[in-house]
């Protein structure tokens, strides 16, 4: 004797949604020809950020300087704590606490290395999406890395 099993369509879609959200990544990196410690003289100051990025207005930093408080300039706050450093690896970890960017669980690295007489800048990360379909989430995150990663190597 055969047993079916039938879903139905509401069964299936509260199935679905139970289910873990996929983890994301993106990565953007380019190369430049300002050496690594003058790269890492911008990028290292946690805040320095409000300096380089062409989407933040300012950088407000914590006084222990491990939360940052970004304003962007197309309205809205971003709130993100460090959560490791490496002065001589030239790198630091940092994670969103709070956003309108439509993802969870981000966790970011941005780090300089070596590249000829230059240095290379790579910004990745890890996120899920929320609030917006999986592509949207991406699509932001990879924009924000290649718009900053830009605007310091030009």
């Amino acid at each position: 004797m055969k047993k079916v099993l039938a879903f139905s369509v509401g069964s299936a879609a509260l199935l679905i949604s139970c289910l873990p959200a996929a983890a994301l990544e993106s990565a953007y990196h380019a190369n430049s020809t300002t050496s690594v410690a003058d790269m890492w003289a911008k990028i290292g100051d946690f805040c320095g950020i409000g300096n380089w990025h062409p989407a933040v207005a300012k950088c407000d930093i914590s006084a222990d300087g491990k939360e940052r408080t970004l304003t962007l300039k197309g309205g809205g706050t971003i709130i993100e704590d460090q959560v490791s450093r490496n002065d001589k690896g030239h790198t630091y970890t940092y994670k969103i606490k709070e956003s309108p960017l439509p993802v969870e669980g981000y966790v970011s690295v941005i780090k300089v290395t070596k590249h000829g007489t230059g240095s290379t800048v790579t910004w990745s990360g890890h996120y899920k999406a929320k609030g917006a379909p999986p592509a949207k989430a991406k699509e932001a995150i990879d924009g924000i890395y290649k718009a900053g990663v830009d605007a310091l190597v030009k």
